[in-house]
């Protein structure tokens, strides 16, 4: 896909579409004034020279934000973080300092990453960096922001491993990392297997096949989910993990349908699974696409397969934006399509990323404030107890992070109903004609989810 951005850097200190400054969402109550903010950027954390000669105000808080910027996902990002600091700036910005955005295009490579990442702490000396996608390339550079103490607020990447091998293993070195979302692939997996059930109970699907990228976040598809399938009742007569340069798929549609499941669980973030679409539609293959499928979230993708992704779903923090998962999802939602909805370039909703970018900005803002600085190198503890105490309506649902001493430290705690289904990963369903419905859980439910009609 080509570049929809002209430079793979950009520092933005406000919004600047037609909608400007205008702030879209309030979060509840209005900040304490704090007397003191030490440390903020633009004097390497220490703090520079005020006219009083106190040490340590600046009259910025920069943020720095990671995205492959030659994805639309990576753009949306991008995007809704510079409305999230307009909303800041507009509202005084954080402890009445001003907050600047510093962008830097990860090119989805590990080694670019920690090139870019390197920029942000050493050139830019940036208070928190926002962001990342895949797995790879969040794990690339936590050894790099952990060593300059930088508040690291994940945003895109779903891996355990994030958290278990890094954060939970060698807390002191890596407690400055934490996850806004999405909730971790160890919970993706058990929300595949509610949502199976809940086919199970709709349908009467009981076999599934699953259908990976071969990549780390999806390990746990091939594992845990499997389980849980399996203690549930339903049969799962084949797993296959898949390259992800992957773009053939005639085979894998013939296999699953040799295999007799009512539906296949694909997990793709790197492989577009858009061709697969149009071939099982083309074919009618006599199962469902269901799952997690990161191109399917452009809101394009409909348009893009002329039609093939209908009856196709994936999950996706912030749904998207086609329901009320808080009261700020479609307020969001709609302020981002007012500015964007006809943009030349991608996308023209923030995709899951955005939601979860926009949100982490916001979760950091309260945390300096009630930490009273920014100044990590000196104030790190009190930075990340702060941001333990997290407790955020944001517009991808209620943010709250595990413990230091519980197994996924410093991860996205899950929601879960009275009925101990998790609701802050939801799933939606392309329909014809191209629209877009949220089927599960039942208490997001904008629609029913619907079989294929060739299905019978």
């Amino acid at each position: 896909m080509a570049d929809p951005t002209s430079t793979p850097s950009d520092r933005s200190t406000a919004y600047t579409n037609s909608i400007g400054r205008r702030s879209f969402i309030r979060a509840a109550g209005a900040s304490a004034a704090l007397g003191l903010f030490a440390g903020c950027s633009g004097d390497g954390g220490g703090g520079g020279e005020n006219p009083d000669g106190g040490g340590g105000i600046s009259e910025t808080v920069t943020i720095g934000h990671l995205a492959p910027l030659n994805n639309p996902l990576g753009v949306g990002s991008k995007r809704s973080a510079e409305m999230a600091v307009a909303e800041i700036n507009d509202d005084g910005g954080i402890a009445d300092q001003t907050v600047e955005l510093v962008t830097k295009d990860t090119r989805a490579s590990p080694s670019e990453a920690r090139t870019v990442a390197g920029e942000l702490v050493r050139q830019e000396e940036v208070d928190a960096i926002v962001g990342t996608f895949s797995s790879e390339v969040t794990q690339s550079i936590m050894d790099l922001v952990s060593e300059f103490n930088t508040p690291f607020l994940v945003t895109g990447s779903a891996a355990p491993s994030t958290i278990t091998e890094f954060v939970a293993s060698d807390y002191e070195r890596y407690k400055n990392t934490f996850r806004v979302g999405p909730v971790n692939s160890h919970f993706q997996a058990e929300v595949i297997s509610q949502y199976a059930s809940h086919l199970s109970d709709r349908h009467g699907w009981n076999t599934f096949a699953v259908v990976a990228d071969d990549a780390e976040w999806t390990t746990v598809f091939r594992n845990r989910l499997v389980d849980l399938l399996k203690e549930a009742d339903l049969d799962v007569p084949m797993v296959n993990g898949l390259a992800t340069d992957t773009t053939s798929f005639g085979s894998v549609l013939d296999d699953v349908d040799a295999a007799g499941a009512d539906a296949m669980f694909r997990f793709f973030a790197h492989i577009n699974g858009g061709p697969m679409a149009a071939r099982w539609a083309q074919g009618e293959y006599k199962f469902g696409i269901e799952g997690v499928h990161v191109a399917s979230m452009l809101p394009a993708y409909y348009q893009l397969t002329e039609g093939a992704a209908a009856y196709e779903t994936t999950t996706q923090s912030g749904a998207a934006g086609v329901t009320d998962i808080t009261s700020k999802t479609v307020p969001f939602t709609e302020a981002y399509m007012e500015a964007y909805g006809d943009a030349d370039d991608p996308p023209s909703k923030p995709m899951y990323m955005g939601f979860v970018t926009y949100d982490a900005i916001h979760v950091f803002k309260n945390a300096a404030e009630r930490a009273g600085t920014v100044d990590q190198e000196n104030n790190l503890d009190t930075i990340v107890d702060a941001l333990l105490q997290t407790d955020f309506t944001g517009v991808a649902g209620q943010i709250q992070f595990y413990g230091a001493d519980e197994t996924y430290a410093h991860d996205l705690r899950e929601e879960r109903d009275s009925d101990g289904i998790i609701t802050n990963y939801p799933l939606t369903q392309w329909r014809e004609g191209g629209s877009l419905e949220c089927v599960y859980p039942e208490g997001l439910q904008t629609a029913e989810h619907a079989a294929p009609p060739w299905m019978g």
